[in-house]
């Protein structure tokens, strides 16, 4: 039988990207494929610069659970009691060393838009509503989507390796951290350079939300 680790489910606005501003339910899995999530290793990991613990299971409605059905009952419980514009985000870590057939199935039949953000290096089952890649090395096994969103600066991967794949929005998010405002006054400049590109912020920490 299939289980999920799940390091927190919560209700909150979508933060950053184009959806943003968007009420949603965000069911964080645990575990990644490139950074075990312990300080201890980041230095040596392909991605250095992640700013998420998605390590265990011990967030808000975190734990392990049996089921598609079961973790569509948790995720539709933190959403609440309105029917109307469901929308489920499947973060991590990277969700998809998890997400499978079962729970997008299981997702919709609940009446949820599904949304996932995803390093790419892994391939979706089908039926994912929106897709956002937001690449840390290369090459990428997803190559297109709905929306590609780069850190910037980003020590492996610039947006010139990625600007010709099939993304429907190509967007700039500052690398945040000691230089986040020089990372800002970058991502700005090459937007400006470069309109294929729009710039992405991180509103949810500006407000102070999860």
């Amino acid at each position: 039988m299939t289980s999920y680790a799940i390091k927190e489910i919560f209700y909150s606005l979508q933060g950053e990207g184009r959806n943003a501003g968007r009420a949603a339910v965000f069911c964080r899995f645990a575990g990644c494929n490139l950074w075990s999530g312990r300080e201890r290793d980041r230095a040596d990991a392909v991605c250095t610069f992640c700013d998420t613990d998605f390590v265990g299971t011990n967030g808000s409605r975190g734990g392990r659970y049996g089921s598609a059905t079961e973790l569509t009952a948790a995720i539709s419980d933190a959403w609440g009691d309105n029917s109307a514009n469901r929308f489920v985000v499947l973060t991590g870590g990277e969700p998809l060393l998890q997400v499978d057939d079962a729970l997008i199935g299981a997702l919709h039949g609940a009446g949820f838009e599904i949304a996932l953000e995803t390093n790419g290096t892994l391939t979706p089952p089908v039926g994912i509503d929106w897709i956002c890649v937001s690449p840390k090395t290369l090459p990428l096994a997803l190559d297109g989507g709905h929306e590609l969103k780069l850190v910037y600066p980003n020590p492996r991967v610039n947006p010139e390796d990625v600007e010709d794949l099939a993304f429907e929005n190509f967007l700039l998010q500052p690398l945040d951290g000691a230089a986040t405002r020089e990372s800002t006054e970058a991502a700005v400049a090459f937007c400006l350079a470069n309109p294929k590109w729009r710039l992405s912020l991180q509103t949810h920490k500006q407000l102070g939300i999860r």
